[in-house]
């Protein structure tokens, strides 16, 4: 099942969040996953067999390709399994709240199809947009050749 959606919830104690129930869904019969960084300073959640099987990936490749051991560097040294307590509720390690800038009220969760990422909502609001105008840019750019 795959990680879709958009979904702002509350924070309902220190550090701790809800998970919608159609991310439950798509993490399956488990309540545990793994939450790291993730790239534009939010974090990233995946099924613990998606993570095994794309570290693996990332794991393949020389350790003397500079980009690859960054990438690792920054995915592996924040990498938590995190457990979703009774009531849907997971608690974020303050070292990925602190990096995600997840510091008010609320955060945003959006499906990526094979994971999940929690964003700030600010954060994720202006990146939203600058996604929407790049795609009306691509797109207006593509009504262009289809026109000559």
């Amino acid at each position: 099942m795959l990680f879709l959606g958009e979904y702002r919830v509350n924070f309902s104690g220190q550090g701790r969040v809800v998970i919608p129930k159609k991310i439950r869904e798509a993490l399956g019969k488990t309540k545990v996953f793994t939450l790291t960084k993730g790239f534009d300073r939010c974090l990233s959640g995946f099924r613990n067999d998606e993570w095994e099987k794309e570290t693996l990936k990332l794991m393949s490749g020389s350790a003397l390709e500079m980009q690859r051991s960054e990438m690792k560097r920054h995915l592996f040294s924040s990498a938590n399994v995190v457990e979703i307590d009774d009531q849907g509720r997971v608690v974020i390690p303050k070292n990925l709240l602190n990096y995600a800038e997840l510091n008010g009220d609320d955060v945003t969760l959006i499906g990526v199809g094979t994971y999940f990422e929690l964003w700030n909502t600010e954060k994720w609001q202006e990146y939203s947009k600058a996604i929407e105008k790049n795609m009306r840019n691509i797109t207006q750019g593509s009504n262009n050749v289809d026109k000559k």
